[in-house]
């Protein structure tokens, strides 16, 4: 039966509830914390902006509507007001909502894509080695609260048809000049990521290799000096990290069997034929997974791009593809679209609310920020970047249950995306002065944009 888009509103809205060696290899090892429970942290990067109107609360009063059509700074709180439909699958999740407003994203740039850029508050480029500028936030979150895996960064991404299967580029970055890597789906997450369980054999395997790496490079060391040898140097710790990591992952294995995801099978051999929500909801299981089993703290899932199919999105009537959607003025499939990825939302939540934690919830330890990759539409502005956050009990902002519009690009107070990183990363152990770089306009203007948001700081 066809499923028109009113209806997959209202039903998705209000229902309930290694990486293969590769150049950036070296940052996979870190040392667990044990001494307290870890935050996590959920970056969820989609294409095509986020029109400003669209995340307006429908029953504002005169007042907060002028103040918000005039991108006026101002906060509302959630509970007194009703959710745009497409975000009311988190209506159960109301108190731990925050609509944020008024972040620019004149720092990455507007157009098709931002690439590595939104992640780590630079131009990217086209995202070649030379144009990453440095480590994005979500690696640099990770270096706060290490995990074996460190980061993971999973892409449900395509050709407008079909799929990205295996293990590609990624859009992270875990140092300067370096790209990272991501499963593109979520068969080959599931068994890179849970392999110490699922296929014991292949990491023995791996092992076997990563000892006779390490020997052999390790033999090359003796004869060499200067850079040849900096450079061969580099190359056995990273494999020594490998092998580490494969021993840290080891001693978890009790706990990820008892995480570990149900993957359907129309996901093997990459998942030709799973839908677009088989293969959202597929990830989102095996992310919760990996963050309850404890082999990463901080994922990046880019839940789309412009060339990701969605003809297959129920509603979807005109089978419009995300690229052409952006130059449509289609808010209703727009809509649609955002509601299939609060649907996903609403599962991770909903998941890691139901796991013990100390005396609360895994969720009280965990942040998610949906956010767009390019501002406010498809090609801009980059002047404001409308996102939604979630955050548990214990988080370190006090942001939480309230609509919050900042003040507009390039005036008194406004903030940055590199503001809004320098918060997270200050708030979560790493006291830097100030993360990414600097609005053009606003220096132009002389106006102070260093530092952290401090309204923002619990």
């Amino acid at each position: 039966m066809a499923i028109d888009r009113r209806s997959f509103l209202g039903t998705s809205a209000l229902g309930a509830g290694g990486l293969a060696l590769s150049p950036s290899f070296n940052h996979l090892l870190a040392t667990t914390r044990p001494s307290e429970h870890p935050h996590r942290f959920i970056f969820i990067r989609k294409s095509n902006g986020n029109l400003p109107q669209t995340f307006s609360l429908p029953t504002f009063s005169d007042e907060q509507k002028k103040k918000d059509q005039k991108k006026e700074a101002f906060e509302a709180d959630l509970d007194k007001h009703e959710l745009p439909v497409w975000l009311r699958a988190l209506e159960d999740h109301k108190s731990n909502i925050t609509i944020l407003h008024g972040i620019s994203m004149t720092v990455s740039g507007g157009g098709h894509y931002s690439f590595s850029g939104c992640m780590g508050a630079y131009k990217a480029g086209r995202n070649v080695i030379s144009g990453i500028k440095r480590t994005t936030v979500d690696f640099e979150l990770a270096k706060l609260i290490p995990s074996p895996f460190s980061h993971v960064e999973i892409s449900l991404t395509g050709d407008y048809s079909t799929f990205r299967s295996g293990i590609v580029p990624g859009y992270s970055a875990p140092a300067r000049h370096q790209r990272n890597y991501c499963y593109a789906d979520p068969q080959t997450a599931y068994d890179e990521l849970f392999k110490s369980v699922t296929n014991t054999s292949a990491v023995d395997s791996e092992n076997v290799l990563l000892d006779y790496l390490h020997e052999q490079e390790g033999r090359r060391l003796k004869d060499l000096n200067g850079k040849e040898r900096m450079k061969i140097s580099k190359h056995v710790d990273s494999i020594q990290s490998l092998r580490d990591r494969n021993e840290k992952v080891a001693t978890l294995s009790g706990v990820i069997s008892k995480s570990l995801p149900t993957i359907d099978k129309i996901h093997a051999n990459g998942g030709p034929n799973a839908s677009l929500l088989e293969k959202q909801g597929a990830f989102t299981d095996v992310l919760v997974s990996a963050l309850t089993s404890g082999l990463t703290n901080v994922v990046t899932f880019t839940i789309d791009e412009l060339s990701t199919p969605i003809t297959t999105l129920p509603g979807n009537t005109s089978r419009v593809d995300l690229h052409r959607l952006g130059h449509s003025n289609d808010i209703e499939l727009r809509d649609l679209v955002k509601a299939s990825h609060m649907a996903q939302v609403n599962k991770i939540v909903t998941k890691l609310k139901s796991v013990p934690e100390g005396n609360g919830t895994m969720f009280d330890n965990t942040t998610i920020i949906y956010m767009p990759e390019t501002g406010a539409g498809h090609h801009g502005p980059d002047t404001e970047a409308p996102m939604v956050i979630m955050t548990g009990d214990k988080s370190k902002l006090d942001i939480a249950g309230r609509y919050i519009r900042l003040p507009f690009h390039a005036t008194e107070g406004h903030k940055t995306l590199s503001n809004w990183y320098t918060t997270l990363l200050n708030a979560y152990g790493n006291p830097i002065e100030h993360y990414g770089d600097y609005d053009l306009e606003m220096s132009r203007k002389k106006m102070d944009q260093t530092g952290a948001i401090e309204q923002f700081m619990a």
